[in-house]
């Protein structure tokens, strides 16, 4: 899901629409969708990941219990009692741990609200509102499910991993990023039982759209997944709407954006893709998953 960075439009071949103009939400018949709680949560662990990242680790024991895969909370970057930034920042849960009642998140420092987000040490306490949004649709009789996520954006598919872990649908997954430390995500498919794992990265030469989808058609087309999900990169997604098409498969997207309240009050984060007086889906409330029309996304 929702990071701190808005969802980037990369350039697409001449008639390809953008991936936002093709989703539909996901609504089914009967939400399971939990209730959010707050917590003024205490901080576990707070360290630098890498040069670029960062790793939180909160008690925060209704939304570990609570979170579904895909889901996000909103972290207020504020100690009680002091004055701003007040916005809080969405942030996608990149793993759960319902025995010891914690959360965890990884996040760059993009603006004022991450820098002071990053200030907090362990002890201190953090308001935290969870879990948020429409997470990832699970198939209950798929086989297997293809994970794509680039950067950041992989944290939003980890949960889809860990709730997997010893159903015995196969997960496959790729993880994409600039360089070595940019990729996010190996570890904990690793301790999720992932069948496969593709860590690739744009130094290495193999992240590239065309180097990867040679690799995965040429891995799976014997046995392709029923599902894909994907997060952090138009481009991936693009390939995985080719992919879907390919093997007939459920796409779903999720998308990052910039939020004030993650709960639908202040609709400042619609997709932007109706027009008229009807409004376009809000991202944290009808998404921040959603479904790919690969239909659509052909013309």
């Amino acid at each position: 899901m929702s990071t701190a960075a808005p969802v980037r439009k990369a350039a697409t071949t001449a008639g390809t629409r953008t991936v936002r103009e093709v989703l539909t939400p996901i609504r089914p018949e009967r939400s399971t969708r939990p209730r959010p709680t707050w917590h003024r949560a205490k901080v576990l662990e707070h360290r630098l990941l890498s040069d670029r990242y960062h790793y939180l680790r909160l008690e925060a024991p209704s939304i570990a219990r609570l979170t579904r895969a895909g889901q996000f909370v909103m972290l207020t970057a504020v100690r009680e009692g002091e004055p701003g930034p007040a916005l809080p920042r969405p942030m996608a849960v990149y793993r759960r741990d319902t025995e010891a009642g914690t959360i965890e998140i990884i996040y760059g420092v993009v603006g004022a609200g991450t820098r002071a987000l990053s200030a907090f040490r362990p002890g201190e306490r953090m308001l935290v509102v969870g879990p948020l949004g429409q997470g990832f649709q699970l198939a209950p009789d798929a086989g297997k499910v293809l994970l794509v996520g680039r950067g950041i954006g992989t944290c939003s598919l980890t949960t889809v991993a860990q709730e997997l872990a010893g159903t015995g649908t196969d997960v496959v997954a790729v993880a994409s990023g600039r360089d070595e430390h940019t990729v996010i995500g190996g570890q904990l498919y690793r301790e999720c039982g992932a069948s496969a794992l593709y860590e690739v990265t744009d130094v290495a030469g193999t992240s590239a759209v065309e180097a990867l989808r040679e690799r995965l058609t040429t891995d799976l087309d014997a046995e392709p997944p029923q599902q894909i999900m994907t997060c952090g990169s138009e481009r991936l997604a693009h390939l995985c709407r080719d992919l879907g098409t390919r093997w007939n498969a459920d796409v779903q997207v999720s998308l990052e954006a910039h939020m004030a309240c993650g709960l639908g009050y202040c609709h400042g984060c619609a997709t932007g893709t109706r027009s008229g007086p009807e409004e376009s889906p809000l991202i944290c409330k009808d998404g921040p998953v959603f479904r790919l029309d690969r239909s659509e996304a052909r013309r």
